[in-house]
């Protein structure tokens, strides 16, 4: 069975679902299908570290994923989940790290399907010419991300686009 909540945050409502006590979505709009609405531990959990991430406390997630997605959408999240906190890189980028240098637009078609938003960062792509580019929330929360992320950063001397 699948359950999820919904919980307001500075770059609006983000729904959190999980199967079997393991996350399987984060995002800014879902089709819930037959989730039933209900606060679990895990998702109790995630909401809690996302909430330190908005408080700029949290730059590592730890939460229990469970990703589904062909062999290439599932090198190319974990790839993600390299980028430090309050970095950007380019989808070649990520392309050369899975070993596929011509795939950029592979890589922007893993990062629009990618299932949980936030905690595997794909906001942190931008294009290879420092531009922001696609995102499945939309550019605005794109930008409030990396922004924030630039915020709490500052002490690290960190540069975003």
């Amino acid at each position: 069975m699948r359950y999820y909540q919904t919980v307001p945050f500075p770059v609006g409502p983000v729904t959190v679902m999980e199967e079997g006590g393991e996350i399987v979505f984060i995002g800014f709009s879902a089709d819930i299908g037959d989730a039933a609405k209900k606060e679990t531990p895990a998702i109790k959990e995630a909401f809690r570290q996302l909430s330190d991430y908005f408080d700029g406390e949290l730059k590592t997630f730890d939460l229990p994923l469970k990703l589904s997605g062909t062999p290439f959408q599932l090198r190319t999240w974990a790839a993600l989940q390299t980028i430090p906190y309050g970095k950007t890189c380019s989808y070649g980028d990520i392309a050369k790290q899975i070993g596929n240098g011509k795939a950029n637009r592979a890589v922007g078609m893993a990062n629009h399907n990618n299932p949980i938003s936030i905690v595997i960062p794909c906001h942190r792509v931008i294009g290879a010419n420092g531009s922001l580019t696609g995102y499945g929330g939309g550019l605005p929360i794109k930008r409030q991300l990396l922004e924030l992320e630039k915020h709490y950063s500052r002490d690290h001397n960190s540069s975003l686009f």
